[in-house]
């Protein structure tokens, strides 16, 4: 079968609600927030909104409750261009996600599960025709583990490139772990399996033989304003972020691997992939929100057609 240039995603939806306050409320302390932010999130939303809005045909399955939030998600999907002929509805709330953002752009993130652990393998067997027809699946962790490892063993068999973007960070099969194609961590989730320190540049080329070994080909590093780490058979490969003033984090992540997946089905090499997604989330953290705020593909072109990307190998 040809394959179409479409990704799909397996992940959560969350309804979002976005707390600006200065700090953190001490214990048994009530603290006045100074704004709230309500709107779509879920790192598997996320990423598929990212897609769809890079102009690539994107495709979600996913879980949510059968309430006012979730009609909110999927009106919102569909509004973004994503199908949501496999979003399931469920006697479960809604998944949340609760965020504390303070002036120095500081995340503190918390999220309810909600009806994003009623996926079941059902779901994925009506999923898979899709997942036979597209080039790339992307995937996260804030789903039932055992989804994402069934998810991964249906990709592998249907010839789909998989990515992984391993948050939050939860143990999974070495055996499935070795039938992904591209694995994309920042440095919390790097350390935490390797099980070794890695918290900059440096100690991520050092340390990051293991984890690279745990999977089948690519391995990215994603650290905040320090850039991005590639790892492919022999290289070894540093690649800056662009310089701004961040004031939300909130979806940056998910901006990234939304931007680097899309690149990779118009046909772009890791590397360049990687700038375009580096000045993606360049654009999402100088805003509050996620989705909303996501940049276009026009919106990073701008940007990207002035950028020079100082690339560093090992």
């Amino acid at each position: 079968m040809k394959k179409e240039e479409s990704i799909v995603v397996v992940g959560s939806l969350n309804y979002d609600i976005l707390l600006k306050q200065k700090r953190l409320p001490k214990l048994g302390e009530t603290y006045t927030v100074d704004s709230v932010k309500l709107g779509g999130g879920g790192e598997g939303a996320n990423q598929a909104v990212q897609c769809s809005k890079m102009g690539i045909e994107t495709y979600m399955l996913g879980a949510v409750g059968k309430d006012v939030f979730g009609d909110y998600l999927v009106n919102k999907l569909n509004d973004f261009k994503v199908n949501i002929d496999y979003i399931k509805r469920d006697s479960e709330t809604t998944g949340l996600g609760i965020n504390n953002i303070l002036d120095d752009g500081s995340l503190y993130a918390n999220i309810v599960k909600g009806a994003n652990f009623s996926l079941k393998k059902g779901d994925l067997d009506e999923f898979e025709k899709q997942i036979k027809k597209s080039k790339v699946m992307l995937l996260q962790l804030e789903i039932p583990t055992h989804i994402v490892e069934l998810a991964i063993n249906i990709a592998e068999k249907n010839n789909c490139f998989i990515i992984l973007n391993a948050a939050p960070a939860k143990e999974i099969s070495k055996g499935i772990l070795k039938k992904v194609d591209c694995l994309i961590v920042n440095e919390v989730e790097a350390s935490y399996y390797c099980k070794k320190d890695i918290k900059d540049i440096n100690s991520a080329i050092e340390k990051h033989y293991d984890l690279l070994n745990m999977i089948k080909k690519v391995l990215i590093i994603t650290m905040g304003s320090k850039g991005s780490c590639l790892f492919y058979e022999d290289n070894k490969i540093h690649i800056p972020a662009l310089k701004v003033e961040a004031v939300d984090t909130t979806g940056a992540g998910d901006t990234f691997a939304g931007v680097f997946a899309s690149k990779l089905i118009e046909g772009h090499n890791y590397i360049e992939a990687i700038k375009y997604a580096s000045t993606a989330s360049s654009i999402t953290v100088q805003e509050h929100g996620a989705q909303e705020i996501m940049p276009y593909k026009s919106d990073i072109n701008k940007i990207f057609d002035k950028s020079n990307f100082e690339i560093t190998k090992y």
